[in-house]
């Protein structure tokens, strides 16, 4: 036996153990030290978040966020004290994060537009909208799409980006809604008349705002009719209930009054086979 090699290896043992014993016993003062102070600035970032009425939806997600990266910073300080060379992981990571960012060019700008959407709000849950020409009540706002329910009780799926690329009209921000309805009467009626008929229909109608008054006027003239518009107020909510009221509501004005509408002859009738 070569005591003289086992003496070496020990001495080389010994200071090895007496070189790394306090950076492991710093390293591990760092972790835990670190992790809860990461911990008390995630809390202390939520609650302020919170009071100054931050989303809801991104205030938890972006305490999380802070907190990984506070984390990871913490793990970088331990690895360091520990002598560990970290070139070469910058690198993979600088690379992996180039290669993601490629890869998802689509969702990231959904990403960076939900983060705009709900630090700006625009508009909020429970606000009509219309976003290329897409109407509905917005039921959620996520970070990479908005949900938004249509009067035909459809979810659309909308993608963030969409919206901050387009003309988003927020209807419920003033509290009313303005229907365009388009209505036709013959050139030989009077126009005085009709306008008297639409308003007395109006009046018959309920949810129907009466400040802003409703307005009615000439809008176009085609070959066979006269094209009128018929522009009541209403809240958001009523928009469908007082757009079919309305129109039936004006038919049987029409009808009472003995209001004709002018159509094209020469329309035949044929038989469906099987």
């Amino acid at each position: 036996m070569d005591w003289n090699k086992i003496n070496e290896y020990a001495q080389i043992a010994i200071d090895k153990v007496v070189f790394y014993l306090p950076r492991i016993f710093l390293a591990l003062l760092i972790f835990y030290i670190g992790f809860k102070v990461v911990q008390k600035l995630v809390e202390l970032l939520k609650k302020g978040l919170e009071r100054t009425g931050f989303s809801e939806t991104l205030t938890p997600f972006l305490a999380s966020t802070v907190g990984v990266i506070l984390k990871g910073a913490v793990l970088f300080a331990i690895a360091t004290v520990l002598g560990a060379d970290l070139t070469g992981l910058f690198a993979i990571l600088a690379a992996a994060a180039f290669a993601v960012g490629m890869a998802l060019q689509g969702s990231l700008g959904n990403f960076a537009s939900g983060i705009l959407i709900l630090t700006l709000k625009p508009f909020k849950v429970g606000d009509w909208i219309d976003v290329q020409d897409r109407f509905g009540r917005v039921v959620e706002i996520g970070i990479f799409s908005t949900d938004v329910l249509t009067p035909g009780n459809k979810i659309l799926i909308i993608p963030n980006s969409m919206i901050t690329d387009s003309v988003v009209t927020n209807f419920t921000e003033k509290g009313m809604i303005r229907l365009e309805l388009d209505v036709t009467m013959p050139y030989e009626e009077s126009f005085p008349k009709v306008r008297e008929i639409l308003f007395e229909a109006l009046s018959e109608v309920d949810n129907i705002l009466e400040d802003p008054k409703p307005e009615v006027g000439i809008l176009n003239f085609d070959s066979h009719n006269v094209q009128l518009t018929v522009r009541p107020y209403v809240k958001p909510d009523n928009f469908w209930d007082v757009t079919f009221e309305t129109h039936k509501a004006i038919k049987n004005a029409f009808n009472k009054y003995g209001v004709e509408v002018a159509y094209s002859e020469g329309v035949e009738i044929g038989k469906i086979g099987e």
